[in-house]
């Protein structure tokens, strides 16, 4: 398909005597005819940037659309505009079908210009590539349509339905490899076209909180100071507190280890700071093609361009080969996406071999709930600063002086906070399976809050 848009560009270059770019009507560029003129002015900033960044900024598409291309039926002149980029003048040729604009074909103008039988003959060429871009835009939408199917359908013969009706849509290219790449929050449509992936669509995202209170006030505003009264250890924080025994202990353990861990700062816990609504709207899916299952490198380039046209976050699940694992790899990736946006130091764009811990937390929250009574109290709101010391000081492999200093207070300080939360839990922070528990509890709260 790309080589009959080139062809059919190279046909109007040489029809007009001039350089002929085609872009679809997103700006996105599609082919361009070359060039050995030696004049700079041919190369003008807007279209230098058109051809290496294979688009136009927002600023260039709305500027060229003040002269009305989108509502043309034939050829519109547009003048030059130094202070836009714009050296040299541009003739514009409506792609149409069925008087939809599906692209745009760009000619540099010159003096004198074409005669409007030469445009005329360039505009037949343009009806050609229209049809081509409006049957490429209906298979993509086939595409999109059979791709939703397959990660939103139930499982057994719903799926086995959809797969069957994706391999079709997609052809000889069905049983290659592939990643899924998961991009969030996404607004609107997906786009019309993403260079180098196979189907993209949007996916409903819905909420991850749940009834045992996993992400209760995870992403909220609440403060929780040194509480005082009867429930506390002591009024110090001395060894009398099961705080101060897991610090001097955990203490006697840490000379092979020091600083803070990596990924837990002042800002590290649960409702540390508001991230992006993961809970509502939708994602953005993408199907990726991949020639070797150890280099992401495509995949990875695909989500950094969607990331700039929106979006918090994305994921990449492990490459498959074929469809029937797809369900699947959504999963993973959806995963992936919210560890980024959980933990900032896994980037923006984040692969689910790398998301340690949440791998298994993403894969148990998927067979239900898996909050637990006994952590829900230290989730509300108004213990979010214990809830992030406590995870703090989990991070730190219970190291007290680790954790004070990460968390910017005395060690006396921690020990008090964390007699609180042993107190509010009822869990003995002595005890490795109380530890782990309440663990997996603040990190499920981190994913899904």
């Amino acid at each position: 398909m790309k080589g009959d848009y080139q062809d059919l560009v190279d046909e109007i270059s040489a029809l007009l005597g001039v350089p002929a770019t085609l872009e679809n009507r997103d700006f996105r560029l599609i082919a361009f005819g070359a060039h050995d003129s030696d004049d700079d002015l041919v190369m003008d900033p807007v279209r230098t940037r058109s051809i290496l960044t294979r688009q136009s900024t927002a600023a260039v598409r709305a500027w060229f659309e003040g002269f009305g291309i989108a509502r043309a039926t034939g050829p519109v002149r547009i003048p030059a505009a130094p202070d836009a980029g714009v050296f040299r003048g541009r003739i514009c040729l409506p792609v149409r079908y069925r008087g939809i604009v599906q692209g745009y074909v760009w000619l540099l103008d010159q003096d004198p210009g074409p005669g409007p039988d030469v445009l005329a003959a360039a505009m037949e060429v343009a009806e050609r590539i229209g049809i081509l871009l409006a049957e490429e835009a209906q298979a993509g939408a086939d595409l999109s349509r059979e791709f939703r199917g397959v990660l939103t359908a139930g499982r057994g013969w719903q799926q086995d339905m959809a797969v069957a009706a994706l391999r079709m849509a997609l052809g000889a290219g069905a049983d290659g490899l592939h990643a899924v790449v998961c991009v969030t929050p996404w607004a609107g449509e997906a786009p019309a076209s993403v260079p180098g992936t196979a189907a993209v669509c949007t996916v409903p995202w819905p909420g991850a909180g749940d009834d045992d209170g996993v992400a209760a006030g995870a992403g909220t505003d609440g403060n929780s100071g040194p509480a005082s009264g009867a429930g506390a250890r002591s009024a110090s924080g001395s060894a009398s507190g099961s705080g101060a025994r897991s610090g001097s202990r955990a203490g006697a353990k840490s000379g092979s280890r020091s600083g803070p861990a990596a990924g837990a700062g002042p800002v590290s816990g649960p409702g540390a700071e508001a991230g992006p609504d993961r809970r509502t709207g939708q994602a953005l899916a993408v199907l990726v093609r991949l020639r070797s299952a150890e280099v992401l490198v495509p995949a990875e380039g695909v989500a950094t361009r969607l990331l700039a046209q929106g979006g918090a976050t994305a994921g990449i699940a492990e490459p498959r080969r074929g469809l029937t694992a797809l369900a699947d790899a959504w999963s993973q990736a959806s995963a992936a996406a919210q560890a980024a946006a959980a933990q900032p130091r896994f980037g923006p764009v984040a692969r689910w071999s790398a998301i340690g811990p949440y791998r298994m937390l993403a894969s148990l929250a998927a067979a239900g709930p898996v909050g637990d009574p006994a952590t829900r109290v230290l989730l509300e709101p108004a213990h979010r600063e214990l809830a992030r010391t406590a995870e703090l000081f989990l991070d730190c492999a219970g190291q007290a002086g680790r954790a004070a200093a990460a968390l910017g207070i005395h060690r006396q300080t921690l020990y008090y906070r964390l007699g609180r939360v042993e107190q509010l839990t009822g869990l003995d922070l002595d005890e490795g399976e109380d530890r782990l528990l309440l663990h997996m509890a603040l990190k499920t709260a981190r994913l899904y809050g």
